[in-house]
């Protein structure tokens, strides 16, 4: 069983380079079974998800090459429509396969996704989408089945939530569908824009992307590209909050700060400094001699991105008052409180809202990673702790931090990987 060894109260300095997107890339290499050309893409973090995704387009008769950071993939021997339950029970990103698979071959079978369990995360608006483009459906004990008549038809689909995978799968679906398509209440978020580059550098025709009206003109068919993976806001935001706890300054390069705006100010309304430039795509985060509490409520993009609602309470911990939190995306992504409770944090839950009374010190505990941002969110509380704190249940993290300890290690932590 590994865990992960912290020694807190160490000053951390220093730059460390962000990869490309978790959430970007999982889509776009999905994307690829579009076409039967050959894809290249760029920045691809390693990853455990990545590495699942690459699976399921391989059981499915993709070539899928993956060095280093570059992943290129075949798609011309795709002639299997069912992803194998054994990979999609692992993650819930899978289910994105039904929009490439029924636009280029009429049908897909789909065991019900898996990944981490932090709400209930229906795929109905998936489903009611794939049917307004004419795909006829059917779900029993085995799955979802899916068939269209011919090509699927361009139509208006009005999303009740902005559900970012929802768009992402009927924005696939969309462009070898018939006609126009218009997704209305569309999901924002930058890595539906870096998918929406990704196909039309495919041939597709995606427009409105980063808004709430994506307009589609499907297309015959798609050829190969090439992309470069979006660097993962996420994962910055990750490691500038570690700075800010530490009372460190940090720099993290490879970043799209424009991505990270309502992360970046609330830092600087805690009372850490940052310092962007753009041009360089580098943002540094100074942290301050106190941290103030300040109010989080998560939102879509761009409001406050859930994703760092947990890595932000650990944060606030330590703050001099209480801090509000609201979460307003998914109903069960509060699991990482009791971990924090055990490294003496205050945190009252009611309903939707934590109430985090901020306390002088953390101290080290035997915790584990309830889900990939609580994972990363115990490790930031652990950099400021008194004494040593063990993390367990790494599974998680493997899903979305590319080499997280050599990273950590590179900024000065105390933080070690072991069997136990």
């Amino acid at each position: 069983m590994e865990k992960i060894i912290v020694s807190g109260q160490q000053t951390l300095s220093g730059e460390v380079a962000i990869s490309g997107a978790k959430n970007a890339v999982l889509p776009i290499i999905v994307a690829t079974l579009l076409t039967e050309d050959r894809c290249t893409l760029y920045d691809v973090p390693r990853l455990a998800d990545v590495q699942t995704i690459s699976e399921v387009l391989q059981s499915l008769g993709a070539k899928v090459d993956y060095q280093g950071h570059t992943m290129v993939i075949e798609g011309a021997e795709v002639s299997k429509t069912e992803a194998p339950y054994e990979y999609v029970q692992k993650m819930r990103a899978s289910v994105l396969i039904m929009g490439p698979l029924l636009a280029r071959f009429g049908r897909v079978n789909l065991s019900m996704p898996g990944g981490c369990a932090i709400g209930t995360r229906p795929i109905d608006l998936h489903l009611k989408g794939l049917e307004l483009l004419g795909a006829t459906i059917h779900i029993d004990e085995d799955g979802v089945h899916a068939e269209s008549n011919g090509r699927l038809h361009g139509n208006d689909i009005f999303l009740r939530v902005p559900s970012v995978g929802a768009t992402e799968n009927l924005m696939m679906a969309a462009t070898l569908a018939d006609g126009v398509t218009r997704i209305e209440n569309a999901a924002e978020e930058p890595e539906i824009v870096d998918l929406a580059n990704m196909l039309n550098a495919m041939g597709a025709d995606v427009r409105g992307a980063g808004t709430s009206m994506i307009r589609i003109t499907g297309v015959d068919r798609l050829h190969g590209a090439s992309h470069t993976i979006i660097p993962d806001r996420i994962e910055a935001g990750s490691y500038l909050l570690a700075g800010a706890i530490t009372k460190s300054r940090i720099k993290v390069t490879n970043c799209i700060a424009d991505h990270l705006r309502p992360v970046l100010d609330k830092l600087e309304e805690s009372g850490a400094k940052v310092i962007v430039d753009a041009e360089a795509m580098t943002v540094e985060v100074i942290g301050g001699d106190r941290i103030r509490p300040v109010n989080i409520k998560t939102l879509p993009y761009p409001g406050f991105p859930t994703d760092m609602q947990s890595q932000f309470m650990a944060y606030m911990c330590l703050a001099e008052g209480t801090a509000n939190f609201t979460e307003t995306i998914f109903e069960n992504r509060f699991m990482h409180v009791d971990e924090l409770r055990k490294m003496g944090a205050n945190i009252q839950i009611d309903g939707k809202n934590a109430f985090v009374t901020g306390t002088p010190v953390l101290y080290g505990a035997d915790v584990k990673a309830t889900d990939l941002r609580a994972g990363a969110a115990l490790i930031i509380a652990a950099l400021a702790a008194e004494g040593e704190t063990t993390i367990g249940q790494l599974h998680h993290l493997d899903r979305g931090y590319e080499d997280l300890i050599g990273k950590f290690k590179q900024l000065g932590a105390k933080i070690e990987r072991v069997d136990q």
